[in-house]
C-alpha cells in the first residue's frame, strides 16, 4: 500500500436507515478503489462489510464495519454503519473519527425516520454531510418523493448538484449541474460517458445550478458581494463557496445514485476529494479542554473507537491516527492510566482483510490485534500527552433482566456478558443489589435479542430474559415520632439501649419546634450528620439528647441502624430516601449498654416512626422524546395515555412530529416494540431519567399487597 499523507486522506461514514443501500455503496466503493475486482451481493452474502454469521443471515449491519479503498491518489477510510437505531453505537463511533458523513436516502422512500435521526447525530458532532439519494434504478423509485422529502426535512440546506434522467428500472444516468454534463452509464460496472445535456433537460439543469450558485455565494461574505455585482462566479469561486458552506454545515450536497449498478459512484468519490475536508488541521480536544491539532509533525497520539473480537485474530482494536505518525512496534501509554502498550504490528484494514503496513500518518485508520488494555474509547500516545474526550454514547431505552438458564452457568454469563458490555459501550450491565437482578440495558429489543443471539451461538450458554424489577424508593410525608427499647439478657453482660426519635421530610428549613406527646417542644440540635445516599436524595440526622441520656459516644450506632433500615424500606424493600430525624431522648445502661444495642433499637425505632409519618412509594419518571411521522401522533399520544404518560408540549423538525412525554420507569417495558408496531417501524425514541415522584394511591395499594404476598410466600 502507498504512503497516504493527511492531507490525502478522507475519512467518510456511510449513514442511512436499514435497507438504504450503505453496504452495497461501500462494495462500489472499494471496487473503484481496486480493492476488490468483484462486488460483492447482500443476498449472496459475500460482501466485505456485513460479513459475520447474525448479519449474513438476517442481511442487516450489526457492527461498524472499517474499510478503506485507494482512488486517484486518495486513500479513504469508510465506515459503513448500521442502520437501524438499535445499533446506534456504531454511526456515534464513527462521528469521533470521521470528517465527513455520507447519507443514504432511499430512493423508493425518501428520507426516512432513522434518516433524519443519523442526520442530527451528525450535526451534534460537527460531521458534514452528504445527500446520496440511492436504489434510483428500482422500479418503485420516486424521485419526485425522494426531492420533496429532502426539502421538508433539511430545508434550505439540501443543494441538488445532480438529478436522475429516468430514475426507475430504466436509470442509466443523471445530470451533473456543477460540470453541466449528462452522464451516461454504459454497464453496471461503472463504465460511463460524458455527454452535453439533452435539451429537454437544459432549463431545469440550469435552475438548479443557479440555485447551487447562490448557496455557494452565501458561505463567504466576499463571494457574495461578487455575486450580487455580477450574478456569477467563476469556478474557482463557486468551488471555494461549496467548499466553505459544506464546512461549515450549511450546504448538504444531494447526489443520485444506483450503487447496484456503480451509478454515480466515482462522481461522490471525485467530489469528496475535491470539496470535503481531509483531516489535515482538525482540531480534537482532551479532557482537559486543550485542542491538538491533526498534523503529522506532532507527538504520537491514537484514539481507540472500537473494538471486536474476531475469528481466528482475537481482540482487535481499531483506531486513529490522531496525531504524528504511527510506526509499528511503537511503545504508547494510556494517559488516563499510565499503563504501556507496544503495537507490535499495525494494519489497514478492509472488512475482514487487514493488510500489514510499517507506518500511518494523522488522521489515517487502522487496527491492532490483541492489546492488554486497548479497548473502546481509550486513548494511548506518547508520554506527556493528554487522553481525549470520551465517546457521548446515547442513553439506553430498553431494560431486561436476564439470568442464566442453569444456575451452574451464571459465572460463564457474567463474563460473556462483561466482553460483550467491553466491545459494545451501549450495552450495560449491571447487577442491582436493591433489586437482585443483573440488569442487561440497550438501545432496543433488536439490540438486546443480538446479545442474546451472541450468549447463546459465540459462548454456547443458554440465558433468560424477563421483565425487570422498578427500582423503587421510599419516603414520608409528615412528622411521626417513635421509641424503641432494646434489652436482651442471657446470663453474664446484657444489652441496652432505648432511643426516641422523630422523623420528618427533608425539604424546607430545618425546624426545631414540633408537637411530641402531644406538647409543643423545642429541640435543641447539638450535632448533626447528612448524607447524601448513593441511590439518590439524603438523610438529615440531628442528635438533639440534653442532659447525657445517651452517650454522644452511641449516635454514630443509631444513625447505622437507621442507614441499615433505609436499605430496605419498610413498605416494599426499596430504599429510603430524603428523610430528617431527630434523636431527642432514649435511655442507656453503664453496663449494658453497647453499640449493637443502640444499632438495634435506632433501627426498629425509624421502621416504626417511617410507618407513622405518612409513607410514600416514589417511582422513577423519564424524560421521553418520540420522533414521529405526523400520521401517527395520534396513536402514539394514545398509547403514551394508556402508560401513565403526560405529555408536555410537542415540536415539528422536519416532516416529524416530536412529542415530549414524562413516562413513569414502570409502564417502559418494551415500548420501543410497541412503538415500532404502532408506527410501522417508522418512529424512534429517546429516553433519560428525570426524577422520582410519588406513586398515585391505586398503584402503591397494589404494590403494597404485591409485596406483602411476596413476603408471605418467602416466609
Amino acid at each position: 500500500m502507498k504512503d497516504y499523507s493527511t492531507k490525502d486522506i478522507r475519512n467518510v461514514v456511510l449513514l442511512g436507515g436499514s435497507k438504504s443501500g450503505k453496504t452495497t455503496l461501500s462494495e462500489a466503493m472499494l471496487f473503484e478503489g481496486k480493492v476488490i475486482d468483484r462486488r460483492g451481493t447482500v443476498e449472496d452474502k459475500n460482501t466485505v462489510s456485513d460479513n459475520t454469521e447474525f448479519e449474513q443471515t438476517n442481511q442487516k449491519s450489526v457492527f461498524a464495519t472499517a474499510l478503506y479503498a485507494e482512488y486517484e491518489g486518495t486513500k479513504f477510510n469508510i465506515i459503513d454503519a448500521p442502520g437501524s437505531d438499535d445499533f446506534i453505537a456504531g454511526a456515534v463511533e464513527a462521528f469521533k473519527v470521521c470528517e465527513t458523513g455520507i447519507l443514504l436516502v432511499n430512493g423508493q422512500q425518501g428520507v426516512e425516520v432513522g434518516t433524519d435521526i443519523f442526520a442530527r447525530q451528525a450535526a451534534k458532532y460537527n460531521v458534514p454531510v452528504l445527500i446520496a439519494v440511492n436504489q434510483l434504478d428500482h422500479e418503485k423509485a420516486n424521485w419526485d418523493l425522494a426531492h420533496e422529502s429532502i426539502k421538508s426535512t433539511f430545508g434550505s440546506k439540501a443543494a441538488f448538484v445532480q438529478f436522475p434522467v429516468n430514475p426507475g428500472a430504466g436509470f442509466e444516468g443523471f445530470v451533473d449541474v456543477i460540470d453541466m454534463k449528462y452522464y451516461h452509464f454504459l454497464d453496471a460496472n461503472g463504465k460511463r460517458e460524458a455527454l452535453d445535456i439533452p435539451a429537454q433537460y437544459v432549463d431545469e439543469a440550469e435552475e438548479y445550478r443557479q440555485e447551487l450558485l447562490e448557496k455557494a455565494a452565501e458561505a463567504d461574505d466576499e463571494l457574495m458581494m461578487k455575486y450580487l455585482d455580477e450574478l456569477t462566479l467563476s469556478d474557482e469561486e463557486f468551488a471555494k463557496g461549496l467548499n466553505l458552506g459544506i464546512a461549515k454545515g450549511e450546504i448538504m450536497p444531494v447526489f443520485c445514485l444506483s450503487a447496484k449498478k456503480d451509478i454515480g459512484v466515482k462522481k461522490l468519490m471525485d467530489f469528496c476529494i475535491k470539496s470535503t475536508r481531509s483531516p489535515e488541521g482538525t482540531v480534537n480536544k482532551t479532557l482537559s479542554g486543550k485542542e491538538v491539532v491533526c498534523k503529522e509533525a506532532a507527538p504520537t497520539s491514537i484514539f481507540i473507537f472500537k473494538t471486536s473480537v474476531e475469528q481466528h485474530l482475537g481482540d482487535v482494536s481499531y483506531f486513529k491516527v490522531m496525531s504524528g505518525v504511527l510506526r509499528e512496534g511503537a511503545d504508547l501509554v494510556n494517559p488516563e492510566t499510565g499503563n504501556g502498550e507496544r503495537l507490535s504490528a499495525i494494519y489497514a484494514v478492509a472488512g475482514a482483510k487487514k493488510e500489514k503496513v510499517s507506518s500511518l500518518k494523522a488522521g489515517d485508520i487502522g487496527c491492532v490485534m490483541k492489546l492488554k488494555a486497548g479497548k473502546t474509547d481509550v486513548t494511548l500516545a506518547d508520554a506527556g500527552c493528554e487522553a481525549y474526550e470520551h465517546i457521548q454514547f446515547p442513553e439506553p431505552k430498553y431494560r431486561c433482566a436476564i439470568k442464566a438458564a442453569d444456575k451452574n452457568d451464571e459465572a460463564k454469563v457474567g463474563d460473556a456478558l462483561n466482553k460483550i458490555s467491553a466491545q459494545d459501550p451501549t450495552a450495560i450491565v449491571e447487577y442491582s443489589k436493591e433489586l437482585r437482578q443483573t440488569i442487561l440495558s440497550g438501545q432496543g429489543e433488536q439490540h438486546i435479542n443480538f446479545i442474546k443471539w451472541r450468549i447463546n451461538n459465540e459462548f454456547k450458554l443458554d440465558v433468560e430474559l424477563y421483565a425487570p424489577k422498578v427500582p423503587y424508593r421510599e419516603t414520608i410525608t409528615k412528622v411521626a415520632t417513635a421509641q424503641y427499647r432494646h434489652k436482651k439478657q442471657s446470663g453474664g453482660a446484657g444489652q441496652f439501649g432505648e432511643v426516641h426519635l422523630l422523623v420528618c421530610p427533608a425539604e424546607g428549613e430545618v425546624g426545631t419546634k414540633f408537637m411530641i406527646n402531644g406538647k409543643e417542644t423545642q429541640l435543641n440540635i447539638k450535632t448533626q450528620d447528612i448524607t447524601e445516599l448513593e441511590w439518590g436524595g439524603k438523610l438529615e440526622f440531628y442528635n438533639c439528647v440534653v442532659g447525657g441520656a445517651i452517650d454522644l459516644g452511641f449516635m454514630p450506632a443509631i444513625l447505622k441502624g437507621i442507614k441499615e433500615r433505609m436499605v430496605e424500606g419498610p413498605l416494599t424493600g426499596s430504599y429510603a430516601r430524603d428523610i430528617r430525624v431527630y434523636v431527642y431522648d432514649g435511655k442507656m445502661h453503664p453496663v449494658d449498654s453497647k453499640e449493637i444495642a443502640f444499632i438495634i433499637a435506632g433501627r426498629n425505632a425509624f421502621r416504626e416512626a417511617f410507618r407513622n409519618a405518612g409513607p410514600k412509594i416514589l417511582e422513577p419518571i423519564y424524560n421521553v422524546d418520540i420522533f414521529t411521522p405526523s400520521d401517527y401522533v395520534g396513536p402514539c399520544m394514545s398509547d403514551l395515555n394508556t402508560r401513565r404518560g403526560m405529555i408536555m408540549n410537542q415540536d415539528v423538525e422536519g416532516s416529524f412530529t416530536v412529542l415530549h412525554a414524562r413516562v413513569p420507569l414502570a409502564e417502559l417495558y418494551r415500548y420501543s416494540t410497541t412503538l415500532s408496531s404502532l408506527t410501522g417501524g417508522s418512529a424512534t425514541f429517546t429516553m433519560k431519567f428525570a426524577e422520582y415522584v410519588p406513586v398515585p394511591a391505586d398503584v402503591q395499594t397494589k404494590l403494597l399487597a404485591e409485596y406483602a404476598a411476596q413476603e408471605q410466600e418467602e416466609d
